[in-house]
């Protein structure tokens, strides 16, 4: 089988860290092991909310990165919102601050009214002009944009009407759809050229690709000629030899981003009263929450009583991240209570299914989420208001803890192993390219 020569275009590469990077960083590794070999382009200078040196050095010598300046209204926005220089700018809306300012809320309107369709807009023809020269001298067989950002993807569309290759849009969430859009504080201007974006992407990719079955639904009633999903997925390599010792404490860890649509307002509840009747109870009980962690979610928990019961811990690079996941008895897992939660996957879902410790999950019960759980048998997912259900969990697991350990989970899950998601990834690659 002939080698083939892609062209992955995308705004998260390493130095960034955190979930966006790690889809495609991790193709990048496997799909040269099947034939195909990514030229990665991506930005030299990109504002990134996490960085991991780490991942760097993981990365394959061989591969072709390829990187070009970007300028981002990052600078301005920082010295209008009085933010330190290195301040870090957060996705999803998730604020450390006890309310949003004026400033904050000015700032939302002019990135959604003026920036479209997001803050790397300025990096869209800078990249069309710097790869048709690249392409031109250096021919590849197909283009691959990632997003979010979607600017990316009106990179991938401006090649494609330039030099007609096979195009993948692939989606790690969607435009319009996504749990954010809606608080853009969009014009019906502005929401209309969003659309009229986004239907020129699904309509010119000759592949749209997403993480999950709703979504991809979604895209093919927005006008998307063909949608197929690739889930996320976990390295097994990435994960220690030696198992770190399990948490001695009855102790619920959360890993990643945790925004106010996820704050499980149920939990914080059923903890507060089970501390509340017994001291036990509360002195055993810990909750941990790795990665940035909105406010509003930490003022709940408080206000359930649970102040001395909370570990609230930073940006962890992924190799610390994957070792927090054995010391875990249990691993929560709140979703996002918006309205396209039915498609929403957290990628630490599959790091969490790797790990075999059982998940504590919130959210629709016929959702994306859900179907991977019940498959799995990682675990256990409540509706997002039943407060008896998570109760009566919290209390089973509770006794399991007493009575001498909380179980591991042993369910079948090498369908979502990077490798088997990349031959995936890899099939649809190879049948565009004999079109």
């Amino acid at each position: 089988m002939a080698n083939a020569r892609i062209l992955l275009i995308t705004y998260y590469w390493p130095p960034s860290g955190g979930s966006p990077v790690l889809r495609w960083f991790k193709f990048s590794k496997h799909l040269p092991q099947l034939g195909i070999e990514p030229i990665v382009y991506t930005v030299s200078n990109g504002e990134y909310p996490s960085y991991d040196h780490t991942l760097a050095q993981q990365a394959d010598p061989n591969l072709t990165v390829l990187r070009e300046p970007i300028w981002e209204p990052y600078t301005w926005y920082k010295q209008f919102l009085g933010l330190k220089k290195e301040a870090k700018i957060q996705t999803g809306f998730l604020s450390e601050q006890r309310k949003s300012s004026f400033r904050e809320n000015l700032s939302i309107w002019i990135r959604g009214n003026f920036f479209i369709p997001d803050a790397r807009k300025f990096w869209i023809k800078p990249s069309i002009k710097f790869l048709s020269q690249y392409l031109k001298d250096n021919p590849v067989d197909l283009i691959v944009s990632n997003g979010p950002p979607h600017s990316v993807h009106l990179i991938g569309l401006g090649l494609k009407k330039k030099f007609n290759l096979p195009w993948i849009a692939d989606f790690r969430d969607p435009w319009t759809n996504i749990d954010f859009y809606h608080k853009l504080k969009l014009t019906p201007w502005a929401d209309a050229r969003h659309h009229r974006l986004e239907r020129q992407v699904l309509q010119h990719a000759d592949l749209v690709t997403t993480v999950s079955w709703n979504w991809a639904e979604g895209m093919r009633q927005l006008g998307a000629k063909r949608v197929e999903v690739v889930t996320n997925a976990f390295d097994a390599e990435d994960y220690p030899a030696e198992k770190p010792a399990l948490e001695k404490l009855f102790s619920f860890t959360h890993i990643g981003s945790l925004n106010k649509d996820r704050n499980p307002h149920a939990f914080w509840k059923v903890l507060g009263e089970r501390c509340a009747q017994d001291p036990t109870f509360k002195a055993q009980l810990k909750v941990r929450m790795i990665g940035a962690t909105d406010r509003e979610v930490i003022d709940k928990a408080i206000a359930q009583g649970l102040d001395s019961n909370l570990e609230i811990v930073g940006q962890m690079e992924h190799h610390l991240v994957l070792q927090e996941l054995f010391k875990a008895p249990v691993l929560l897992l709140p979703l996002n209570d918006t309205p396209n939660v039915m498609g929403i996957v957290p990628g630490k879902l599959y790091e969490y299914l790797a790990s075999a410790r059982p998940i504590l999950a919130f959210g629709p019960l016929q959702g994306d989420t859900a179907r991977i759980i019940r498959e799995t048998e990682a675990g256990e997912i409540f509706a997002f208001d039943d407060a008896a259900g998570i109760g009566a969990a919290v209390d089973r697991l509770y006794a399991q803890h007493q009575q001498g350990g909380i179980p591991a989970v042993a369910g079948a899950i090498d369908t979502y192993s990077r490798a088997n998601q990349a031959k995936k990834m890899a099939g649809f690659i190879r049948e565009l390219i004999k079109k």
